[in-house]
């Protein structure tokens, strides 16, 4: 039963950070596009509203899953004690801190307070791809 449990968590786990991957993915995307619409325009308030939707009904409620379920899976494996954890947990919080920062760009682009330029989004677009790639290996390696 514990083990049908624990494999029931860890499934939500992988499809909780698939969540969270492709919001963390899309949303810069977004933002460049925002870039160039003018403050007020039509397009511009409907790039605020998929933004929103996007980091409200799929990217919160997917990192909210992926920390519960992840921590479960950590005590449950007794993974603390593991050196690549370490890595992995040091990687999930530097996600966590890029996911903090796209929640504030929405906020400015909700109040036409963006500042930033169209090739910014377009550069930290790449931030969770090389994190995700660091999160993968310490998991499926183990290297240490």
């Amino acid at each position: 039963m514990a083990h049908d449990l624990y494999s029931w968590i860890k499934a939500l786990h992988v499809i909780a950070v698939i969540s969270w991957m492709a919001a963390l993915l899309y949303l810069p995307r977004l933002m460049v596009y925002h870039c160039a619409a003018e403050a007020g325009s039509v397009q511009s308030e409907t790039f605020k509203v998929m933004e929103r939707r996007l980091l409200k009904a799929i990217a919160n409620p997917a990192m909210i899953a992926t920390w519960l379920a992840g921590l479960y899976l950590a005590f449950a494996g007794g993974w603390f004690v593991a050196g690549w954890f370490h890595g992995k947990l040091l990687l999930v919080l530097a996600l966590s801190a890029a996911h903090g920062f796209q929640s504030r760009w929405v906020r400015a682009f909700a109040q036409d307070r963006n500042t930033r330029p169209a090739r910014f989004f377009r550069m930290v677009n790449e931030v969770p791809t090389v994190l995700m790639i660091g999160i993968v290996i310490l998991v499926v390696v183990k290297p240490f």
